[in-house]
């Protein structure tokens, strides 16, 4: 057999491919090995003795099967992990996404006025100090807080009322007694034998 290693390098620069991609037509030796330049090369081509070579199909239906599987969750069990459980979901990156929710919260409450700079600050270190585990307990929290402030607070003026009230009424007393004293025992008496 002919050796058409030429052939193929020509071809290849003509069809603009690797020398992997170029057939030629195993029937048509003697007529290839005759041709030794581009422009033989190129009818050869047009005559359909030599041919690119289609590309290989790299499916990825199998891979894109296993992806959307493992967005599902499985294939993740024990016998699939390689990396520790902090290598795999560090403690850290839990920790700085419930950290951000919960500041996110707060600054959420502060901005409408849910709860003021005071709270802001207290609750906001609480939640530096890990005192509160999610949304919900540190939405509690809040709820629980503010009630409490409110009760005290309507505790605090009921008695500045009662105190205010007790300190009328004690004017009132004293102003009677200081009237009756004013009057003198024998005006009493002759007031009353009026009567």
């Amino acid at each position: 057999m002919v050796a058409l290693k030429l052939q193929k390098r020509l071809a290849a620069s003509v069809l603009k491919c690797g020398e992997r991609k170029i057939w030629l037509d195993p029937n048509e030796v003697n007529e290839i090995s005759m041709a030794n330049s581009r422009q033989n090369i190129r009818k050869l081509v047009k005559d359909g003795f030599v041919i690119r070579k289609p590309t290989k199909i790299h499916s990825r239906a199998r891979t894109r099967k296993a992806l959307e599987a493992k967005r599902k969750g499985r294939h993740a069990g024990r016998g699939k992990r390689k990396g520790t459980r902090e290598a795999r979901l560090p403690t850290k990156v839990l920790w700085m996404r419930r950290l951000r929710v919960l500041r996110r919260l707060l600054k959420k409450y502060r901005d409408g006025k849910k709860i003021d700079k005071h709270m802001y600050h207290e609750m906001y270190l609480k939640v530096k100090g890990n005192v509160f585990k999610n949304k919900r307990v540190l939405m509690e929290a809040i709820h629980k807080t503010k009630a409490e402030r409110t009760r005290e607070k309507t505790l605090i003026d009921q008695f500045e009322a009662r105190r205010t009230r007790a300190k009328a009424a004690r004017e009132r007393k004293l102003g009677r007694r200081e009237e009756r004293l004013a009057a003198g025992p024998g005006g009493e008496e002759i007031k009353t034998s009026k009567k």
